[in-house]
């Protein structure tokens, strides 16, 4: 089992930053493949940002590209999620999980999920 906690939502202007944090602790071990993914009210949970487990790999919704960047520290079993540029459209629930194969888009292959933190743009 791994357990995944979620930090660093809050209430920001468009055009400003946040940095979300996840840590991790359990079976931490197995460096798993991580994700954020979010869902605005009313809206499927959608794909944001994936990592390998060693961090050398990344993948990104077109959405987010170059303005969101996914990283982590395995030293720490912290994975970070920073966001610049943020938008209006940008605002969701915001959930880390952790996958028990290779990174992925896929939402239904995330077996670990934090509770998630909420993320709200102001126009």
């Amino acid at each position: 089992q791994v357990q995944l906690v979620e930090s660093g939502g809050g209430l920001v202007q468009a055009g400003g930053s946040l940095r979300l944090s996840c840590a991790a602790s359990g079976r931490t071990g197995s460096n798993y493949a991580m994700g954020w993914l979010r869902q605005a009210p009313g809206k499927e949970r959608e794909f944001v940002a994936t990592i390998s487990g060693s961090g050398d790999r990344t993948d990104y919704a077109d959405s987010v590209k170059d303005r969101f960047t996914i990283s982590r520290d395995n030293a720490l079993n912290t994975v970070y999620l920073q966001m610049n540029n943020l938008k209006p459209e940008d605002t969701a629930g915001y959930y880390c999980a952790a996958t028990t194969g290779d990174m992925t888009r896929m939402v239904y292959r995330y077996t670990y999920w934090g509770q998630g933190t909420q993320v709200t743009v102001s126009s």
